[in-house]
């Protein structure tokens, strides 16, 4: 049984393969990607293959049982996208599509939703056997703006006091991994997320704790908040996007407490404590 992996270049899907190369011969995997050139390096096959070029899907999926759809990273181009590998992925005689989603995508406030209820429904309509993989947040989204808090003396955010569910992108690609290798997973839609809630004011004070330093939780509004992330030179629109996914998540947009992703990847999700360690470890 061959595996392919879409955006195996990606940050999650290095990963993935990483992990699935421990599981399953290497011969097995298929790296999927837009330029083979940067895909040498992961030790499996490399197949070309633009989201947004369908005559590269056709020949690339070609021999491939399962395959595991990482999520575009264009938004507001993803739906389209999708679509081209999924028709792909029927012309090709894949037997089984792993997607990877958004969290309560079928109720979610957040903007980045609308792509995934329309690959969602396109999954369901395409009579290929799928799982569907509702992934939170990933911890990193967070901690990655630890170096700037600790420059400005404070964090900032607009999530006020919302429950955030968060993992590690190596809990997520686990689950991916145990998924594609494991049995009973058809027609699942698994909603992912952390054991443990946590709010951006508790961030920060994990942040102080580890640091010995006061940085504080400074919750702005939405406006004020991408202006700032406008200022520290991010494109307006995604300074926007940011600001606005900060809101959907102090309505409880990010929360999620069925402990599916533990369930699946047999162990506890990673806390947020070690990912914050983890982060510091990086930070100048």
């Amino acid at each position: 049984m061959k595996i392919g992996i879409t955006g195996a270049t990606g940050q999650l899907g290095r990963l993935v393969v990483a992990k699935l190369k421990a599981k399953v011969d290497p011969d097995k995997i298929v790296a999927l990607v837009r330029t083979p050139q940067k895909a040498e390096a992961l030790g499996v096959e490399v197949r070309k293959a633009d989201y947004t070029q369908p005559e590269t899907l056709n020949s690339a999926l070609q021999g491939i049982d399962t395959l595991l759809l990482i999520s575009s990273s264009e938004v507001g181009l993803r739906a389209t996208q999708h679509k081209n590998v999924i028709e792909a992925a029927k012309i090709s005689g894949i037997k089984h599509i792993v997607y990877t989603s958004l969290l309560h995508a079928d109720t979610s406030t957040l903007s980045l939703a609308d792509e995934h209820r329309a690959t969602e429904a396109m999954l369901k309509e395409a009579g290929i056997p799928y799982t569907i993989m509702r992934n939170g947040w990933y911890t990193e989204n967070y901690t990655g703006s630890i170096q700037g808090a600790l420059a400005g003396g404070a964090f900032m955010g607009s999530a006020g006091e919302g429950k955030i569910s968060s993992a590690s992108r190596e809990d997520f690609a686990d689950a991916a991994v145990a998924v594609l290798t494991g049995e009973g997973h058809e027609g699942k839609v698994y909603e992912l997320a952390g054991d443990e809630a946590y709010t951006l004011s508790d961030l920060a004070a994990e942040i102080s704790r580890q640091t010995g330093k006061d940085i504080p939780y400074k919750n702005l509004p939405e406006t004020e908040y991408a202006s700032a992330l406008a200022g520290f030179g991010l494109p307006e629109g995604l300074a926007q996007a940011i600001a606005g996914w900060d809101v959907s998540a102090s309505e409880g947009a990010l929360h999620n407490d069925s402990r599916q992703l533990s369930k699946l990847i047999r162990r506890p999700t990673t806390p947020l404590s070690d990912t914050v360690d983890e982060t510091l470890k990086g930070v100048v």
